[in-house]
């Protein structure tokens, strides 16, 4: 395995275990916490997926690079190419109106309940499918 794809395998699954622990163990464990109310469990979540979406941007651009160097079988690609995606689409698409709501919320605002969460959640389920699946081919190859 050159270096590329080792980097590549390395954090595909780095990524995949942020993924895992934050959005489908502590984001919906932090709610039940005693004295976590929702305005707080905004407010920490907000610090949360911003420092996580930064490193998943960081982690999908070296993977990017490392695939252009060491290109690996076609169906890696397109399943690593899958979760690039899902992530672009939370940022563009879904974060600026969770952000929208939780600024509300935290501004003492009585925001309505958001359906875009489901579609954060769903993105994420896919995310975590291509990465699970990227990884399994890149370490295949």
């Amino acid at each position: 395995m050159s270096t590329a794809a080792a980097i590549a395998v390395a954090l595909t699954f780095c990524w995949l275990g942020m993924v895992l622990a934050i959005s489908f163990l502590e984001a919906p464990l932090k709610f039940r916490a005693p004295g976590v109310t929702q305005p707080i469990g905004l407010g920490i979540g907000r610090i949360v997926f911003r420092a996580l979406n930064t490193i998943e941007a960081v982690f999908a651009a070296v993977i990017v690079v490392a695939l252009a160097t060491d290109p690996p079988p076609p169906a890696a690609s397109v399943a690593l190419g899958i979760a690039v995606v899902m992530l672009i689409a939370q940022l563009l698409a879904v974060r600026p109106r969770l952000t929208r709501r939780a600024n509300a919320v935290l501004a003492g605002g009585n925001a309505p309940r958001s359906r875009v969460h489901y579609a954060y959640v769903a993105l994420e389920a896919v995310k975590v499918v291509a990465l699970l699946t990227g990884g399994i081919l890149l370490l295949a190859a």
